[in-house]
């Protein structure tokens, strides 16, 4: 299954394309957590996979109201490596004691929701390599972490990006190659667009057991570009949901990666409380 631009480890301690960053609000920021972040770090090499999905199967597989581009239901693979992830506290003490998972490959399955108005994203599964952190994301945020195996690569010559993505109990895997456009010119995202739709996303809800939460991320926008697909094995896609029989490849956007992302404090939500009708007798 390919799509084009055109219409072993993530071995890259920094983007082998030089970006060209064009477009307005350079410096703008997301929307911003209500207090200091509880964590800090840095996303790097950011491969977006999109999949359009059919929208009555995935919402009956995701507890918010779906949110849809023009009555299309989609599904994103997020593929990147989180660096220096640090507690917002503790000043160097604290990134020192986070060493041992402050470095982790993931690969985030997303759909894309609405809760009270507010656009976002929900977590239907994340593939980890660091097994340590694996823990941390129910405790922390009621995310859906899963240890896997995940190898990513990009060709320093031609910026090509291979990816390979294996549960650590499953032998069904997922393996991509990307091709980027030559060259290469990163461009923030059009307001109104799809990639401002698919990209430009700073909530995310989630849901572990019957709790339901909610946590707000800050960075800068995403320096971006449509880039080719090709999916050679989805087959991992099949043990995250039904969504997935039927899904459809939809195109895919790279990005170099955004720096010290601010990831706030979860945020419970509560069931809206049920009105109780008062009826008051008066007498004569």
């Amino acid at each position: 299954m390919t799509w084009s631009a055109a219409s072993p480890e993530m071995s890259i301690s920094a983007p082998t394309i030089r970006p060209t960053v064009t477009g307005p609000a350079a410096c703008h920021d997301g929307p911003q957590p209500n207090c200091p972040p509880l964590f800090l770090g840095d996303w790097v090499c950011v491969l977006f996979i999109h999949y359009e999905v059919d929208a009555e199967v995935l919402q009956r597989e995701v507890p918010f109201e779906l949110d849809l581009w023009n009555g299309r239901a989609l599904v994103s693979l997020v593929a990147f490596t989180m660096r220096r992830l640090r507690p917002g506290f503790g000043g160097w003490l604290g990134e020192i004691l986070f060493k041992p998972i402050s470095t982790t490959r993931f690969l985030n399955v997303r759909a894309y929701v609405r809760h009270q108005n507010e656009p976002g994203i929900y977590f239907i599964a994340e593939f980890l390599s660091n097994r340590l952190c694996v823990p941390l994301g129910p405790l922390t945020f009621g995310l859906p972490y899963q240890a896997g195996k995940l190898s990513y690569r990009q060709d320093g010559e031609t910026g090509v990006i291979e990816g390979r993505v294996r549960g650590a109990r499953d032998q069904r895997r997922l393996s991509f190659q990307a091709t980027p456009p030559s060259p290469a010119e990163f461009q923030l995202c059009r307001p109104g667009s799809l990639d401002a739709f698919l990209l430009e996303r700073y909530t995310a809800f989630t849901r572990c057991g019957n709790r339901r939460r909610l946590f707000r991320i800050r960075h800068q926008p995403w320096a971006q570009t449509r880039i080719g697909i090709g999916v050679q094995d989805d087959g991992l896609l099949t043990t995250t949901g039904k969504w997935a029989s039927g899904a459809r490849l939809a195109g895919a956007n790279f990005s170099p990666g955004v720096r010290d992302v601010r990831m706030g404090r979860p945020r419970r939500i509560h069931k809206p409380e049920t009105r109780r009708r008062l009826t008051v007798f008066f007498e004569d």
